[in-house]
């Protein structure tokens, strides 16, 4: 009911069905005694138990249902080759799968299309009855006017028509195909979904289809579960059981050789009926004028029937056949007629008693009106079958615009990308700052540190794009409690340089100075790691890049060279200025060595690199300069140097965020 737009049908009240001229074969011989039947729910009347179908019907319309326990889902198939598979298997009974797919290569859909699987995917799917290939949508390319277009002329099977169109819009609208501007539905009788191509870097049809494919129903899964109600002693009542194609086909030939038996039982017993009748006939006219005279002589129609039956041997049958014949019958050129019929009987009835006789005769039976069937009913595939996965070769980077940006996380937690960035007029919340700015192209990422060890990698494209406050991080990663952002870098190698991802090789051979990722916890402790383990997009979970003790958290992570200073400023206010490659550097997560030795109660606000001067905020309100390059530089693990004679640091600003300049970047880089 209904239809591929999704159309609802009418109300039951106008709904009417009328047979198909294939489905009348199903029904044929329905009044011939070829099937049992059983009293109907209200036991009013009888209904056959299965129908007498002359064609394999569960395959050639296939099905799907849901019960206690188990499940059916069988694709339709072409009934040409489902009937010459049927006649291969009563040549030959013992052919494998492989032997009749010779026929029957995979299922075909009313509405087309192509399904992926190659040969011994189908065949292992024939030999268990169970597994799964993709069908997809038909498309071809045209030119019209200098202008690209994709035409769709098949969708998949049970697919509205009108929602993948609706699918494909949405992404139109989304822009995530870049070059696909347009989606019209213009079918008719045919499906013809166009799809238009614009601009001079557009992406190619085969990116275009491959990325639909993967991101509308333009592909679906074909789900096989080939299990089937098989006889039992009770005709009744069938057991369920998951059966292979030969094994479907056996069952169908079994059943369609019992079906022919009984129909020609049937139809012998109804001609020696007939035959008999005619033979008390033939006695009749004989001795008509006999006949007549014991009619009339007769006190009524019993009492006739009786000296007739008497008279010339006739049974009861026969007599009251004769008293029902009219008067004309009993012309000259009738009883010939009646001879003429009875002489086609007998040989009938002789011809279909030798094809009951043999088992073989019935066979050819079987195949010829299965094969007659097939030439009345029977088309050309619709469905084409490909062993190539156009979808493999799908590479989501190859629809990502290839596009500068700018993210700015905010010390609050708050992201967002824009095509410039300018701190003094982008817009935040209330009492937020920035934390970091990112630069890059829209095909690099971002990779987020965070308090508790974790980092997490997004692409830029996928940051939303904002000229607001932005959105939560926290509706891209999954933070635990209490988690919070405390540095972003890029991936970008414009901006990177020799930092980005250079994949470590630790040990003997392993030469400092070398481009790496340090971070300091509250508690005083250091580590350096590499950005190698964080270089690919990561889960909403993100990855470890160190460990904490209990109680502790990262206060900063930067970049920095193993031969650069590094300072680490704390509340009481005491500054400790060292060489990075003093801070072990790490393989894999880990709780690092001692930084500054801190006293009760204290703890690190900052770590930056001695290049760069910050501004601390006392606990008197005042704000002061620290030039960290202006410190002594000693080894780590002691208490350092007093910022201050009295009173405690209430915060650490800076160092000041610098805005990359791409441009520049890439001019440097080309020189």
């Amino acid at each position: 009911f209904g239809s591929i737009d999704g159309d609802s049908p009418a109300a039951y009240r106008y709904t009417e069905a009328k047979l198909t001229a294939v489905a009348s074969e199903l029904l044929k011989e329905l009044r011939k005694e070829t099937v049992d039947y059983r009293p109907t729910y209200d036991g009013t009347s009888k209904e056959p138990i299965v129908l007498p179908a002359r064609f394999p019907q569960l395959l050639v319309n296939g099905g799907t249902g849901i019960a206690v326990g188990m499940a059916t889902s069988i694709p339709p198939h072409n009934l040409s080759e489902v009937v010459r598979a049927c006649v291969t298997l009563i040549d030959k009974p013992d052919s494998s799968v492989r032997a009749v797919m010779r026929h029957v290569r995979g299922p075909d859909f009313p509405t087309g299309g192509q399904l992926v699987a190659t040969r011994d995917e189908l065949v292992k799917i024939y030999e268990t009855g169970r597994g799964s290939c993709k069908l997809q949508g038909n498309w071809r390319v045209e030119e019209d006017k200098g202008a690209t277009k994709i035409i769709i002329y098949e969708v998949p099977h049970g697919i509205e028509k009108s929602a993948l169109v609706e699918e494909i819009g949405g992404i139109v609208l989304a822009k995530k195909v870049p070059g696909l501007v347009d989606v019209q539905d213009l079918s008719t009788r045919d499906v013809r979904i166009e799809l238009e191509l614009k601009g001079k870097n557009h992406t190619e049809p085969d990116l275009v289809m491959a990325y639909l494919l993967k991101h509308t129903r333009l592909q679906v899964t074909v789900k096989f579960d080939l299990t089937v109600l098989v006889p039992t002693a009770n005709p009744e009542v069938g057991a369920p059981a998951r059966l292979g194609l030969v094994d479907i086909l056996r069952h169908f030939l079994a059943f369609r050789l019992e079906t022919v038996r009984r129909r020609f039982e049937y139809e012998l017993r109804k001609l020696l009926e007939r035959i008999h009748i005619l033979e008390g006939f033939e006695i009749i006219f004989d001795n008509l004028d006999a006949a007549i005279r014991l009619i009339r002589r007769s006190e009524g129609k019993a009492d006739a029937a009786k000296k007739l039956q008497k008279k010339f041997s006739l049974s009861e049958l026969q007599a009251e056949a004769i008293l029902e014949t009219k008067l004309y019958r009993l012309a000259k050129l009738e009883i010939l007629k009646i001879r003429e019929e009875l002489e086609a009987k007998r040989k009938e009835a002789k011809r279909i008693q030798a094809i009951l006789k043999s088992e073989a005769k019935l066979w050819d039976v079987v195949k010829e009106e299965l094969e007659e069937v097939a030439k009345e009913f029977g088309n050309p595939r619709r469905t084409k079958i490909s062993d190539e996965d156009v979808t493999e070769e799908f590479s989501a980077e190859a629809f990502i615009p290839d596009e500068d940006a700018y993210v700015l996380l905010t010390r609050d937690g708050w992201i967002k990308r824009q095509r410039s960035m300018n701190l003094a007029t982008t817009r935040m919340r209330d009492g937020d700052a920035p934390l970091a700015v990112v630069a890059g192209s829209t095909k690099e990422s971002v990779v987020v540190f965070t308090t508790l060890g974790s980092a997490y990698n997004l692409r830029i494209n996928d940051v939303p794009a904002s000229t607001g406050h932005g959105s939560p991080i926290q509706q891209l990663f999954k933070f635990k409690d209490g988690e919070r952002p405390i540095a972003a870098v890029g991936t970008d190698p414009r901006v990177m340089g020799e930092f980005a991802f250079p994949k470590p090789e630790l040990g003997e051979e392993y030469e400092e100075p070398y481009p790496h990722m340090l971070a300091v916890t509250k508690g005083g402790m250091a580590l350096r790691f590499t950005l190698w383990p964080h270089k690919d997009i990561s889960t909403t979970r993100g990855r470890m890049f160190g460990r904490l003790k209990k109680g502790d958290e990262f206060v900063a992570v930067f970049k920095v060279y193993a031969d650069e200073p590094v300072c680490a400023v704390t509340r009481e206010g005491r500054i400790l200025c060292c060489e990075a490659q003093e801070v072990n550097l790490l393989a894999g997560p880990g709780k690092g060595v001692t930084l500054i030795k801190l006293g009760p109660g204290d703890e690190v606000l900052s770590a930056f690199t001695a290049d760069r001067d910050v501004s601390i905020e006392k606990s008197t309100g005042a704000t002061q300069k620290i030039t960290a390059g202006n410190r002594a530089v000693t080894s780590r693990g002691g208490k350092g140097q007093a910022l201050l004679k009295r009173g405690a640091i209430k915060g650490v600003v800076g160092p000041e965020l610098i805005v990359p300049d791409l441009a520049a970047a890439a001019a440097e880089e080309g020189n």
